[in-house]
């Protein structure tokens, strides 16, 4: 194999590896499948963790992380790809950020690694073994990853903005209770 092939099959593995785990996380969320909450569960779950409305933010996460992940698996439009994935885990960091930063204590080492690699893809490109070179990278141009990290930063900030206030109002009307006083 020539040695310049090595990082594009390099490339290859990671964007499987981390696109399938992304896929299942995803999968969870959306379809409860591999033992996930489904829509359903995921938006009570989101709730309680201050992301409202929770419904559409069990969507936007699953769709995140699944459609994240699909494409860059694909190679398709691997900016978008990573900066979505990107995005959707940087509100699961900071779910676990106050567990400090180990997987084993409840950290956010698993999911900004996650962050972390599907930036670095959308970052680095696919490689030659992806549909982006296929499509003489009609989705993976410059203004592409300029544009699809200042959104998805835009939109986590805003997200992780908005479930601090949530957070902060249900604390201030007392334990047990959400953000409108009512009991949780």
């Amino acid at each position: 194999m020539p040695l310049t092939h090595r990082k594009d099959l390099g490339l290859l593995a990671l964007r499987l590896g981390a696109g399938g785990v992304l896929i299942a996380h995803g999968a969870q969320k959306l379809f409860g499948w591999f033992g996930g909450a489904g829509i359903e569960g995921t938006a009570r779950g989101m709730e309680h963790m201050g992301f409202v409305p929770g419904r559409e933010s069990a969507i936007a996460a699953g769709l995140g992380e699944a459609g994240g992940g699909a494409l860059l698996a694909l190679g398709l439009a691997t900016p978008a790809a990573g900066a979505a994935a990107a995005g959707a885990m940087a509100g699961a960091a900071a779910v676990h950020a106050p567990a400090g930063f180990f997987a084993q204590g409840g950290g956010l080492e698993y999911p900004a690694f996650l962050g972390f690699v599907a930036a670095c893809l959308g970052l680095s490109g696919p490689g030659c073994f992806s549909l982006d070179h296929v499509t003489r990278h009609r989705l993976d141009r410059p203004a592409t990853v300029v544009m699809a990290f200042t959104l998805s930063a835009a939109a986590a900030t805003v997200v992780l903005n908005r479930r601090a206030a949530t957070l902060a109002a249900a604390e201030a009307s007392g334990p047990g209770r959400d953000a409108e006083g009512q009991t949780a």
